[in-house]
């Protein structure tokens, strides 16, 4: 058994993806992001789901910024580009992706 809190820190403006689990059509993973300054782009070829665990967080999708905050989620689908802007501190980030 593992916990999704005990995760390792990742430097400063960086984050950290952690496998939970794998199958043919989905994945799963924990983010942990520490305190972002440098906007990060991201576009994946799986729809994408994403729930904020810990933390606050500022997500572009299509000119639209999203503020999230601890339980807030997003549905992101394939090919559809993202910018997480910033982090307030550390972000854990629950994602799921589906085939």
């Amino acid at each position: 058994m593992s916990n999704i809190f005990d995760f390792e820190l990742p430097k400063l403006d960086s984050e950290n993806f952690t496998t939970l689990l794998q199958d043919k059509n989905v994945e799963i993973k924990t983010i942990v992001s520490n305190t972002l300054k440098t906007p990060q782009t991201f576009k994946q070829d799986k729809d994408e789901w994403v729930v904020v665990l810990k933390g606050c967080a500022k997500l572009e999708i299509n000119g639209i910024v999203h503020k999230l905050k601890a339980g807030d989620s997003l549905f992101i689908p394939a090919q559809t580009q993202h910018i997480l802007q910033k982090t307030k501190k550390v972000v854990v980030w629950l994602a799921v992706y589906i085939k």
